[in-house]
């Protein structure tokens, strides 16, 4: 796993999550449990984001990390004959697309919770379906080859979730989830604890998304727990609820991304900070973004997928004055849309390539090689022919490019120039993605991915 890299983005989420706690009232360490519900017992609190409605904007609130709902250990059943049943199913990982190794990939790991023994199937199918929502928007369509996906099985007592349909509704599942947390009837929180424990059965995980088995529109967006877990975010969304995918796609930008939000609160007023971080916020207009050549500048002016054109719109980050988004709306703003814009594409592209490889030595680079040693290579499949992403491999001798060797993924140092003059020379193979989609020198950089191997006598 690329652990520096990813641990760096969590600590930008985090601080994000850390400042929000200090200014948002509603995130208060005090926040109101649902009334009539189980305390969630003394555990520490966390920040979320949920969406009240399935095609507005965002809120945010601190929830308790535990839940009052979650079965204990191995009361999954209480026929001894259907216990051991579920037991053999329970933390079972099936996957769902095994793209490349672990490490040069970006692992999700899918959870389910409220189904029985008897509906793991039913799971697994929900999972396939959501992750496919989910890749169904760009770029994560265009991307999905570095992604590698795992379904782990995770057997409740009970079929459903707490709170649906109605709040007096309690039922027993592996990892608590349930409707009304927080007293807001479409916030999903779980068990954060019992949900690590499933996702730590994955060979890797670097986010995850709990499925819980409803028709009822909900999820939330757990952020700023690499430290404590892990894995970078944790989204939950409604198994059976196509408007709640759109959580999972907009709660994982933040963390692959570093995406702000590009939604306001009403009486925030003015920015009161430098300028932010994320790539989609920024205290400059647009005359002084061209003239530093800064954030989006490169995109000021371009029609834009989610409409209209790119500039800076007032209200961002939370605050309503003296903080610009890049567009009138996009997925980062309201769920009204299933688009980023232009910079929050960009941005996103940048986060896949910074926790993944396109490109993936089949023979170890640490190993000194001959002349007549077949040096191979495995590239991502990224669906050039469809999507954004434009990959072109590329073979070099000590820098100098083998222009006829293009595109080949496994050649011979001789043919591809080596002498035979008794020195080290070095091979290098090269992806570069060329997308459109990417405008700055930077972003372009992180695209690229090499392995190079020495070449001995």
């Amino acid at each position: 796993m690329h652990t520096g890299l990813r641990r760096s983005a969590a600590a930008t989420v985090l601080a994000l999550s850390v400042s929000l706690t200090a200014v948002d009232g509603a995130g208060a360490a005090d926040a109101p449990t649902a009334a009539g519900a189980p305390s969630a017992g003394a555990g520490p609190y966390v920040d979320v984001e949920y969406f009240p409605e399935p095609t507005g904007g965002g809120a945010r609130t601190s929830v308790p990390a535990d839940s009052p709902h979650t079965q204990p250990d191995g009361a999954t059943a209480t026929d001894p004959q259907k216990r051991t049943a579920a037991a053999s199913e329970d933390g079972e990982v099936v996957p769902l697309a095994e793209t490349g190794p672990t490490a040069d990939r970006l692992d999700v790991t899918i959870v389910g919770d409220g189904y029985t023994a008897a509906e793991q199937d039913d799971f697994l199918e929900d999972a396939r379906a959501k992750w496919d929502e989910v890749t169904d928007i760009d770029p994560y369509k265009s991307y999905e080859g570095l992604f590698n996906v795992w379904a782990v099985k995770a057997v409740s007592e009970d079929s459903g979730v707490t709170g649906d349909p109605t709040r007096d509704v309690v039922r027993n599942t592996a990892l608590g989830s349930y409707f009304w947390c927080g007293d807001t009837e479409r916030l999903i929180c779980v068990d954060l604890d019992r949900t690590k424990a499933y996702a730590d059965r994955a060979p890797a995980t670097d986010l995850v998304i709990v499925v819980s088995n409803s028709a009822k529109y909900g999820g939330a967006g757990y952020s700023g727990l690499a430290a404590d877990y892990g894995y970078d975010g944790v989204s939950t969304l409604s198994s059976d609820n196509d408007r709640s995918t759109l959580i999972a796609a907009h709660e994982m930008a933040h963390s692959i991304g570093l995406l702000a939000d590009e939604y306001q609160y009403e009486g925030y007023g003015d920015y009161p900070y430098p300028e932010p971080a994320h790539p989609n916020a920024s205290t400059l207009t647009a005359d002084e973004m061209a003239r530093q050549r800064t954030k989006w500048a490169s995109w000021l002016g371009e029609t834009d997928p989610s409409g209209g054109v790119v500039g800076t719109f007032e209200g961002a980050d939370y605050y309503e004055y003296g903080v610009y988004r890049p567009t009138e709306n996009s997925i980062m703003r309201s769920l009204n849309t299933d688009r980023f814009n232009l910079p929050g594409r960009e941005a996103m592209i940048a986060g896949f390539y910074r926790s993944a490889n396109a490109l993936t030595p089949l023979r170890n680079t640490a190993t000194r090689a001959t002349r007549f040693t077949r040096l191979s290579v495995e590239l991502a499949d990224l669906g050039a022919a469809k999507g954004l992403s434009r990959p072109q491999l590329r073979w070099y001798v000590d820098g100098r490019e083998a222009r006829h060797a293009r595109g080949r993924t496994s050649v011979l140092p001789a043919a591809l120039g080596v002498p035979a003059d008794r020195r080290t020379h070095k091979v290098t193979a090269t992806v570069v993605d060329t997308t459109t989609a990417v405008r700055s020198h930077a972003v372009r950089n992180l695209t690229s991915n090499s392995a190079t191997w020495t070449i001995g006598r």
